[in-house]
């Protein structure tokens, strides 16, 4: 990868174009472009576009939340400015809940309202967290695959993106030794996501254990995203940092309330970290977007009061669909292999010779099937990353199932089996 200090500015005129040559070397969008693939197409009648592309829920909210926004919509408070850290009732909440979550036996976690930062959707609070732990010239360990727009913002801050190649044959779970062998002076932080976009892999309380342990030895930060955490597979607490009495020091937590309360559009997100810390991040958000949405805040905080039962079961039905999945694919022919999955992912092997991109748009050509390439969730190939990221980008696809029923899966496995690169 990169850093900033190699990234050469070729012309400064760029004929309207981005001059910054980090945003300029920074790559577009990749759910934009997978969705060009399909724009201003038909499919056949017979065999509708399957879309497994985008880890968002397709339904709206539920209709206790739907029937709390509208009622908002007449409240003074909803159009104007609010706190830059968010709302006092839902910081409060979220402190209460999670010391809750995270809490182990009798080991007990502790946050406070003012250890939370409502944050316009989790991107946003990464940004923040990468903003308060490094600068130009820094770099940061993230397990790959990896989530592209992590990539995506370190690479446009040029804080160098270090890639650490997850083990694919014993479920895409990152290396302790490979990540310590690959600190540097200028590393500030490891990221983790868990359970993890694009594999899907939950990673153990113990493994957890392990990265807070190297990053603390390190002086590091330990940056771990839990978007999905509500569809973890285990139950209990997902982790024990919150329950140790030096955490501030050390980790930062991202959370997002799109998946769990289908709030995608609403962009609502949390981070929790030492008050000292969200102290500097406020200048950064302040200076972003003033503050989160007010209607998102109202929907949060109200899916946090009313909604667990709900989460439960909706939590239910995505293990279930994961479920369904794994057992499908045992009968796909002889190459392809589900590698990991978890929460809304499968993250499968493909027989071809062809790159993933090649397979991914062959797919949406011959099967109707749209998913992502394995490409989009590491470095590009120009950057000569010599420790089998490249192989497996090429040989890899992200199947999203968390919006398909039992007969959307069964219907998508059928079209894998049926699917010929060379037709």
């Amino acid at each position: 990868m990169q850093s900033v200090k190699s990234v050469e500015i070729e012309n400064r005129s760029t004929g309207g174009a981005a001059s910054n040559p980090l945003l300029r070397a920074t790559q577009s969008p990749p759910v934009m472009a997978a969705r060009s693939w399909i724009e201003g197409r038909t499919f056949p009648a017979e065999r509708p576009l399957l879309n497994m592309s985008q880890a968002a829920p397709a339904d709206p909210p539920p209709q206790v939340l739907r029937d709390r926004m509208a009622a908002a919509i007449s409240e003074d408070a909803t159009h104007l400015y609010g706190p830059v850290l968010g709302s006092v009732e839902l910081r409060a909440e979220i402190a209460a809940r999670w010391s809750r979550t995270y809490s182990d036996g009798a080991v007990q976690a502790t946050i406070a309202s003012d250890e939370v930062a409502v944050t316009s959707g989790c991107n946003q609070a990464f940004c923040a967290a990468i903003e308060t732990v490094a600068e130009p010239g820094d770099a940061v360990l993230v397990p790959t695959p990896w989530y592209f727009n992590h990539a995506m913002w370190l690479r446009m801050v040029g804080v160098e993106a270090v890639p650490i190649p997850c083990d694919m044959g014993h479920g895409a779970k990152p290396s302790l030794a490979t990540a310590a062998e690959a600190i540097t002076p200028r590393t500030k932080a490891i990221v983790l996501v868990t359970p993890n976009n694009p594999t899907g892999a939950e990673y153990s309380p113990d493994l957890i254990d392990g990265f807070f342990e190297l990053a603390q030895d390190h002086g590091l930060a330990l940056i771990i995203d839990e978007t999905y955490r509500d569809f973890l597979s285990r139950d209990g607490a997902p982790h024990r940092l919150f329950a140790r009495s030096d955490w501030r020091d050390t980790l930062i937590h991202l959370y997002s309330f799109s998946k769990v309360f289908r709030l995608t559009g609403h962009r609502i997100g949390a981070m929790i970290a030492s008050s000292d810390r969200l102290a500097e991040a406020e200048k950064f958000l302040d200076t972003v977007t003033i503050c989160p949405t007010q209607l998102g805040q109202v929907a949060a905080l109200e899916g946090l009061r009313k909604l667990g039962d709900w989460v439960a079961d909706e939590r239910q039905e995505v293990l279930a669909r994961g479920e369904r999945l794994r057992d499908a694919a045992q009968a796909l022919p002889e190459g392809w292999r589900v590698l990991s999955s978890g929460a809304y992912f499968a993250y499968l092997h493909h027989p071809f010779d062809a790159g993933s991109e090649d397979v991914a748009k062959a797919l949406v050509d011959q099967q109707s099937l749209l998913c992502l390439p394995g490409s989009m969730f590491a470095p590009p190939p120009s950057e000569k990353i010599d420790n089998g990221i490249a192989q497996w980008a090429k040989q890899t696809l992200r199947l999203a199932f968390a919006n398909c029923d039992a007969a959307g899966i069964d219907e998508a496995m059928r079209r894998l089996a049926a699917f010929r690169m060379d037709a």
